[in-house]
């Protein structure tokens, strides 16, 4: 099996309080946490960095966030993209996102979602 440091994650969330909750859960929980409070913030961050997941809040002040994937897949091609929504009638599975998780989250279930698709891509890999 894969050792890995620190995973990274990139949080992309309209919502300061949904950012601040999940830093502390994420580092408390062993990953390296980078925010970004809208899309073109998030752009500019995978320029320069590369993530091992990328949470993704589907409606963003400047796009929604399913466009931001293009963007997530050449900065960091194994990225796992959690797509979060609080629209109920989005049900199935979103076009290149590798989960999606309605709102308000399961904190459990996230974590594990996560580790679950953290596995698989090393194993893969």
């Amino acid at each position: 099996m894969l050792v890995r440091n620190k995973p990274s994650i990139l949080i992309i969330d309209d919502d300061a309080a949904i950012l601040h909750a999940f830093t502390r859960i994420f580092q408390k929980n062993g990953f390296s946490v980078t925010t970004a409070a809208k899309g073109s913030e998030a752009i500019e961050k995978l320029r320069t960095s590369r993530f091992d997941v990328a949470l993704v809040d589907l409606r963003l002040p400047d796009m929604e966030g399913t466009e931001l994937f293009p963007a997530i897949d050449k900065a960091s091609p194994n990225a796992v993209k959690i797509m979060l929504t609080g629209s109920a009638h989005l049900a199935g599975n979103l076009e290149g996102a590798d989960a999606l998780l309605g709102k308000p989250v399961n904190l459990g279930k996230l974590l594990s979602v996560i580790d679950s698709k953290l596995k698989s891509r090393y194993i893969e890999a």
